[in-house]
């Protein structure tokens, strides 16, 4: 008789799929059983034949970058079905824009003041490169010359998200839900 130390759980794949968990499971290093959602969300979207493919397809050492993708593409998915993950692109563009415009009404305010008060104005203000609408798509997409398709798709302005979006980069990232607002 085993004891129950020497069992392993199966990986949160073969869980959800209920199979056997063999020792060579392509998906046991990526979906560990702590974590059965991030699976479910994977499967539902991509499927786990196409999973499957992918990982065996790649080199061992692209496969954990490639499962991060696979599973924050697939959350985004699960929470905003049309836009996905570039609903989030979008949404953080705008709030860049946004930012970027505060910035420069602040900075125009700075000179304004300086001009006003006799102080010499400091060199301008140095920050991130700005970006025009459209210049994106004409860089990346076909040329800005219309047709061919393959650009960059530009969601609507009047566009917001229907939920609170959990970005990365802000401390409070938390990829199962919960967290703070940006």
């Amino acid at each position: 008789m085993a004891s129950s130390s020497s069992y392993n759980s199966p990986c949160a794949a073969c869980k959800f799929l209920r199979r056997k968990c063999m020792p060579g499971c392509i998906f046991a290093p990526y979906f560990p059983p702590e974590e059965p959602q991030k699976f479910a969300n994977v499967h539902k979207i991509f499927g786990a034949s196409n999973v499957s493919k992918l990982l065996n397809e790649l080199l061992p050492h692209q496969r954990d970058d490639a499962v991060n993708s696979l599973a924050y593409e697939a959350e985004a998915r699960v929470r905003d079905p049309v836009y996905g993950c570039v609903g989030a692109i979008s949404f953080l563009q705008r709030q860049v824009d946004r930012l970027q415009k505060e910035l420069d009404a602040a900075n125009a305010d700075l000179i304004r003041f300086a001009c006003a008060t006799g102080i010499p104005p400091s060199p301008a203000p140095v920050g991130p490169p700005r970006q025009r609408p459209g210049e994106y798509s004409r860089r990346i997409g076909d040329g800005g010359g219309g047709g061919g398709g393959g650009g960059f798709y530009q969601t609507p302005n009047s566009y917001t998200f229907p939920y609170n979006y959990h970005s990365p980069w802000n401390g409070s990232y938390n990829p199962h839900g919960g967290g703070g607002d940006i």
